[in-house]
């Protein structure tokens, strides 16, 4: 899309009680290395001093403040107002770098539905942990990842802040329906590879914040979670795979049991809260069965990676839950890990 014309940005930031955050947020975006952007806060019935600090950017941003009625809403209300041809929905406690927008433009083509980057991990003070993810190795290309997400549901990808839709792409899904659960950027997510193509930049230029709340990256072991995750990662193969079946992509059914990565919040769900495991009938001997066929399947990891991952799901589904606790947690929160493993993840 280089030479043609200018692109406009749109950058919306729903928030809800991030009251230490948000102002940092809309720092970021109004930083923009772009001649045309568009910053659009939207406070989600905040009862913390969230407005007080938006209505100080109130010169320089669209605030809108509404009563709380989840993420989808303040998604929708953000949309509605946007007029970029780029849009980022940016998470209140995230940051954008500067150079973002113009790392993207020198990428997009015309069939381009997202283009995702690396994200750094940030304290809540914004100070690097010294982790950057998704690991690409290889630079995937868009037909590789369409391949993934059919066949395992599953692609290397960031959580929304990473992300910068295409108008054209979002304009299919707009307006998000009620029903869908609080992590809306998930179907964003597993919808792109079959309504254009992702694009991807293997460079870090979105901070990921880690303060407790995120379940990418969490500060301590939040065992509830997991089977929420794995509700979410059910609820949203289903929806992806509606949305491909339209479009004329073949997606292999409850594809989400072919990713690894489900696969180990499957393992998580069943070790730490059997009780509350949404998924009916499971048991951990089809999750190693799904696991044997998951480590055969390409989703984008290396092979080392895959290998890891494989190992890691078998032992928490073989041991006794207080060691599995560990292992979870080894996995799940960065800063629990020993240096030993730190290391290992690292050259892995």
């Amino acid at each position: 899309m280089t030479g043609e014309k200018l692109l406009k940005v749109s950058v919306v930031i729903p928030n809800y009680n991030y009251e230490s955050f948000v102002g940092a947020a809309i720092e970021s975006a109004l930083a923009l290395d772009w001649p045309d952007v568009e910053i659009i806060v939207v406070d989600d019935g905040s009862t913390d001093g969230s407005r007080q600090v938006i209505e100080r950017y109130a010169d320089r941003v669209t605030p809108v403040f509404k009563a709380n009625g989840g993420p989808a809403t303040a998604c929708n209300a953000g949309y509605a107002l946007a007029t970029g041809d780029l849009i980022i929905f940016l998470d209140s406690d995230d940051l954008v770098d500067p150079s973002l927008i113009r790392e993207v433009a020198a990428v997009l083509t015309p069939q381009t539905s997202k283009v995702q980057v690396q994200m750094q991990t940030v304290d809540a003070e914004a100070k690097p942990l010294g982790n950057v993810f998704p690991k690409y190795g290889a630079k995937p290309t868009p037909g590789q990842i369409r391949q993934w997400a059919a066949s395992a549901g599953s692609y290397p990808t960031p959580p929304g802040s990473g992300n910068v839709y295409t108008r054209r792409f979002l304009d299919q899904l707009f307006p998000l329906d009620l029903t869908m659960d609080r992590a809306t950027d998930s179907y964003f997510l597993s919808t792109a590879p079959f309504l254009g193509e992702v694009v991807t930049i293997a460079k870090p230029l979105v901070s990921y914040r880690v303060h407790g709340k995120n379940i990418a990256a969490m500060a301590s072991l939040n065992v509830s979670r997991f089977s929420n995750e794995v509700r979410r990662a059910v609820k949203r193969s289903a929806f992806s795979a509606g949305v491909a079946q339209r479009s004329g992509v073949t997606v292999r059914p409850q594809a989400f049991r072919g990713s690894l990565n489900v696969c180990a919040l499957r393992a998580s769900s069943l070790a730490l809260t059997p009780g509350d495991h949404p998924i009916e009938g499971d048991s951990r001997l089809k999750l190693i069965g799904d696991a044997v066929g998951a480590v055969l399947r390409p989703q984008g990891n290396s092979s080392a990676a895959q290998a890891v991952l494989f190992f890691w799901v078998l032992a928490i589904a073989a041991t006794p839950r207080a060691l599995a606790t560990r292992l979870i947690q080894w996995r799940y929160v960065p800063a629990a890990r020993p240096a030993f493993l730190k290391r290992a993840v690292a050259r892995v």
